[in-house]
């Protein structure tokens, strides 16, 4: 490991605390210059750390720079080994891992960090609003023993470890709108794409690719953007810190898959049961009520004969009357 990298480390373990330049020379078994030079890569790098004479060092509560190591201090002590590559520009997280699966170059747990996405994708097709600096866009991959007709659970699983981590680092309270957005004061503040890589003859999934937006802090949106969209919190909240949270939430989650506790946890946080929704069938815009939400994580819905149909994927909106 690098001396900045290990200087990094010591700086993390200290967060909020002045440690003096002779303390981490002791700790490095280095000079006081290489110390200091060490800060100065940093700096050059984009931290943000406080230099205080004869006081030493700290990270500043203005860093705002993505980091593999504070991402992975922050995990749990399972996943720390899991392989974390961060992009200050990337075109899409989710299509250069598809990339690293395509040529065999990932593992189970790989993650892609990108600090801005300049074609970040959402469900069917459509473009999702990646600005550098406030936001969350990771893809992870995924690599477990799952059915092909079980594939909507990595959704369900990805959705719950965002809510999980917003109310666990906010204020904010969390809703799902199935299948996968995330919304809070009725504004969506996160998107999912998950794309499995499968084989269709033994009908079993070979890895998944879990996309993730969060805007997290995201103020300024296009203004098509500006209604409906919306960010987690206007808190001073570490990126680095929210993410370990989602992917210790994810990696646990998709431990227990098969949980039954899972899906009543998803429906707890459902914004759409038991209200009217719209979807499109067959190119026929159909009205109903969504009543429950199974344990594949299909979505039932009521029309007004009462009849209950399963809806497995697909897009709904909430009716307003």
């Amino acid at each position: 490991m690098k001396t900045k990298e290990q200087l990094l480390n010591i700086l993390n373990k200290n967060k909020g605390e002045f440690i003096s330049g002779q303390d981490i020379a002791k700790e490095l078994q280095i000079s006081r210059t290489a110390v200091w030079k060490a800060v100065r890569s940093l700096k050059n790098d984009g931290y943000s750390i406080d230099s205080l004479q004869n006081g030493g060092y700290k990270f500043s509560s203005k860093n705002n720079i993505l980091s593999d190591i504070e991402i992975r201090n922050n995990l749990s002590d399972e996943y720390k080994k899991f392989d974390i590559k961060i992009f200050k520009t990337i075109d899409s997280t989710n299509k250069q891992a598809k990339k690293l699966i395509a040529e065999n170059l990932f593992n189970n747990g790989t993650t892609l960090v990108a600090d801005e996405q300049t074609d970040g994708k959402g469900r069917f097709g459509r473009s999702f609003f990646s600005p550098k600096s406030t936001g969350i866009y990771l893809s992870t991959i995924l690599k477990m023993p799952l059915r092909l007709q079980d594939i909507s659970l990595i959704t369900i699983i990805s959705a719950l470890a965002v809510c999980r981590a917003v109310k666990k680092l906010t204020d904010s309270v969390p809703e799902i709108k199935w299948i996968n957005d995330i919304y809070v004061n009725g504004k969506k503040v996160c998107g999912i794409l998950t794309e499995a890589v499968s084989n269709f003859e033994t009908q079993t999934v070979d890895a998944v690719v879990v996309g993730i937006g969060v805007n997290l802090k995201t103020k300024l949106f296009p203004e098509e953007l500006r209604k409906k969209a919306g960010c987690v919190t206007k808190e001073n909240v570490s990126r680095n810190v929210f993410i370990a949270e989602i992917l210790n939430n994810l990696f646990r989650l998709a431990g227990n898959i098969y949980d039954k506790k899972i899906i009543e946890e998803y429906k707890k946080l459902s914004l759409v049961l038991n209200k009217k929704i719209k979807y499109l069938s067959n190119g026929t815009v159909v009205t109903a009520t969504a009543v429950d939400i199974n344990e594949k994580g299909n979505l039932l819905v009521k029309d007004s004969f009462g009849n209950i149909k399963i809806l497995e994927s697909g897009e709904i909106s909430i009716k307003i009357s």
